[in-house]
């Protein structure tokens, strides 16, 4: 099995930066693609970013030029860090991970627990 542990969230005034940690262990031979979602209340999850194996990065519009997804691939772990915080950046953000536990399994996707992020003065 697979585990995602993340973490970095909290209560920030707007304007502020934290930065979300996920690290993955277990069974893991390789891992693709690794990303961040998030889902405020009432809302459905949407994409926040996502990075490849490779370094190829993709972001929400309503993040872009505030986020920074990036990865390192001999931890297993991605991070985003976010800036310029916004009242509606508040949600309970997850990673995502495309992971192959071994060479004779196919990827399989793993979701994190969830970390709340509170942006509000």
């Amino acid at each position: 099995q697979v585990q995602l542990v993340e973490s970095g969230g909290g209560l920030v005034q707007p304007g502020g930066s934290l930065r979300l940690s996920c690290a993955a262990s277990g069974s893991i031979y390789r891992i693709n693609g690794m990303g961040w979602y998030r889902q405020a209340s009432g809302m459905q999850r949407e994409l926040v970013a996502a990075i490849t194996h490779d370094g190829r990065t993709n972001y929400a519009d309503s993040v872009k030029d505030r986020f920074t997804i990036s990865r390192d691939n001999a931890k297993n772990t991605v991070y985003l860090q976010m800036n310029g915080l916004k009242p509606e950046d508040t949600a309970v953000y997850y990673c995502n991970v495309d992971v192959r536990p071994s060479i004779s399994w196919n990827y399989r996707n793993f979701w994190g627990q969830g970390t709340q992020v509170t942006v509000s003065s």
